[in-house]
């Protein structure tokens, strides 16, 4: 999500949107499921994160806080200024979705639903040099490159109405605005669908991940398993190339963060293989940060690895402290 709206910021004109006030949690959900149904039914991920429901969360409005203090490019920041923007907070649900890089040439696809000024959102867009097209579902904006030689990022983006922005490559933008006319939903046509009952989608975030779509993920995870000195993480990593599907979730628990995630297999001795390394990796972690981070050892003492006739699931709960530690450290690294 965050590299998501780093890419828009970058180019200048689609950053995440939109103006403030507190939407109830029913709009924010709604708006939520209007994103999720624009997902190409040929998506091979997913991931929604639910802002307004983070907002809401101490430890996650401590973590806001801090990423207040980043700084964007000067062109980047005037479109916030004159747009009335601020993404950190006014954005209340993202969805991302990706398609394999051997799939269709639609390319991937970001949905951000809030309150905006799509009248405003153009004119700064027009006056950064981006291109208004049309299709026969609606206005779209073709994205100047800037310094991205190779087009990377999103690259066309339609200020859809004053709850909803669709960026993506020119093919995905043009798709969803016909999927929305039509009343499409073709997420629920989805592969991925039909996997949805292994996350809580009331969860602030989750997403599902194809990863057999992803042969090129599959490989490095490969390699990393050669390079890899640990025992139990070798383990892991020779398990996860069986893995068929990830899925995950997180949730704001008052001062906490409760997170899961699922790895998907269909053979019985592979799964027992994936659990048995999974304990072994937590106790090498538990081992490595007991002088650095002792704080984080008595956190991953609590983590549950278990199993059923489908995969495995890892899950626990990080205290507030050890999250705001962690995200501090991560800060410090990034400013050194």
């Amino acid at each position: 999500m965050t590299r998501a709206i780093r890419s828009l910021a970058r180019i200048a004109l689609a950053a995440a949107v939109l103006v403030s006030a507190a939407a109830s949690a029913r709009a924010a959900s709604r708006a939520g499921d209007e994103g999720l149904s624009l997902v190409p039914s040929e998506a091979a991920s997913i991931a929604v994160i639910r802002l307004a429901d983070l907002r809401t969360s101490p430890l996650a409005a401590k973590l806001f806080a801090d990423a207040d203090h980043m700084t964007v490019d000067g062109d980047a920041a005037r479109f916030l200024e004159e747009t009335h923007l601020n993404p950190a907070t006014d954005v209340d649900t993202v969805v991302v979705a990706g398609l394999a890089p051997n799939g269709s040439a639609k390319g991937g696809i970001a949905l951000f639903t809030g309150r905006f000024d799509p009248a405003r959102l153009s004119d700064a867009a027009v006056t950064r040099g981006a291109v208004r097209n049309s299709s026969s579902a609606g206005d779209y904006f073709l994205l100047p490159h800037k310094n991205d030689a190779h087009g990377g990022g999103p690259n066309a983006v339609a200020f859809v109405s004053p709850s909803l922005i669709i960026a993506g490559s020119e093919t995905a933008v043009v798709s969803a605005l016909a999927a929305r006319q039509s009343g499409a939903n073709g997420f629920a046509g989805s592969s991925l669908a039909r996997y949805v009952s292994r996350v809580d989608r009331s969860s602030a975030v989750w997403g599902l991940v194809d990863v057999t779509r992803y042969p090129t993920a599959r490989r490095a995870i490969a390699r990393e398993g050669k390079s890899e000195s640990s025992e139990p993480a070798q383990a892991l990593i020779g398990a996860m190339k069986s893995v068929t599907l990830v899925a995950f979730q997180a949730t704001p628990q008052a001062d906490a963060l409760a997170l899961s995630a699922t790895g998907l297999c269909s053979d019985e001795d592979t799964r027992s293989l994936l659990e048995d390394s999974l304990r072994g990796v937590l106790a090498m972690w538990r081992l490595a940060t007991q002088e650095k981070s002792p704080e984080l050892v008595s956190a991953l003492r609590q983590f549950k690895v278990s199993h059923d006739n489908e995969g495995v699931t890892v899950s626990g709960v990080l205290p507030g402290s050890v999250v705001r530690s962690l995200s501090g450290k991560k800060h410090a690294q990034q400013e050194y």
